[in-house]
């Protein structure tokens, strides 16, 4: 949205025109530097002591790769034309713009406002998305991916891509929110995302079972949910829903402590896979 002035009355065609290419570019560019950052790190750790922190025995294949980065691009698409009616409702006033002033206070609080809107959307709209009613049309694509990749993380049905965007037009339709918290926003969301299918634990030692970065997920959270245990873990950022609503993986603490156990410690037991896809209210 930033440089799309508002209250220009103008047709949705002609918002088209204007930001169409734009904001395929911005998509398109946040997804491919996040997926390589990660990627690339993922790529150099696995060259070090921390091999042992792959949570798979599986490797993914090129098969997945080239189906989860042809979904993605087409997700990003999908975000694309989306974009057209929301900034079409900026600009002719049905969406209301954030007119206050930034301070770095403001700025914290916006920022936290909306990650933990956009989390519990995650949680619930994810768990929906899993019941046998919807998963078919909705997430079965994503659950395609078993191991998970960073390249998995736009990897959606055009059902689930729309899903997605549309946590955006309604919370700014609830709460106005500064254009430099929507964008860093955005950064950390793709960014978590990529991390979250990295393949390969990420997070520190402990972290799981400490008494505040527990609350925070890891890439162990939402790998065990990719391997099979489909009824658990469908948390984003956080892990508290999960906990709340009993439906964190029993042994995640354990495996993440597996996971990420001394190289020297232990041979490494990577998680594995278990048979087939199930779904859940």
């Amino acid at each position: 949205m930033k440089g799309f002035p508002v209250d220009q009355h103008t047709s949705l065609l002609q918002t088209a025109k204007d930001i169409f290419v734009g904001s395929l570019t911005f998509d398109l560019g946040r997804y491919l530097i996040a997926a390589s950052l990660i990627a690339g790190l993922v790529w150099i750790l696995r060259r070090t002591s921390w091999a042992s922190r792959k949570i798979q025995k599986r490797e993914a294949t090129r098969a997945d790769f080239l189906r989860e980065f042809g979904a993605s691009l087409r997700t990003v698409l999908v975000y694309t034309v989306l974009a057209v009616p929301m900034v079409w409702a900026f600009r002719n006033g049905y969406l209301p713009e954030y007119r206050g002033t930034v301070t770095p206070l403001t700025y914290a609080g916006y920022l936290a406002a909306i990650l933990l809107a956009h989390d519990a959307w995650f949680y619930w709209t994810h768990r929906a998305m899993h019941h046998p009613r919807l998963f078919k049309t909705f997430h079965r694509l994503h659950h395609r991916t078993v191991t998970p990749t960073p390249w998995t993380a736009y990897s959606f049905a055009i059902p689930e891509a729309a899903v997605s965007f549309l946590f955006m037009p309604l919370y700014l339709a609830i709460l106005p929110t500064p254009k430099p918290v929507i964008f860093a926003f955005l950064t950390v969301m793709i960014l978590r995302n990529a991390m979250g299918h990295a393949g390969l634990e990420l997070h520190a030692r402990g972290w799981a079972s400490h008494p505040l970065l527990k609350w925070i997920s890891t890439t162990t959270h939402h790998d065990l949910h990719h391997a099979g245990s489909f009824n658990h873990n469908f948390g984003f950022y956080f892990t508290w829903w999960d906990k709340l609503m009993g439906t964190e993986h029993p042994d995640y603490v354990a495996t993440y402590d597996r996971v990420t156990a001394p190289a020297k410690a232990l041979e490494p037991q990577p998680f594995t896979t278990s048979a087939s896809p199930q779904t859940t209210a």
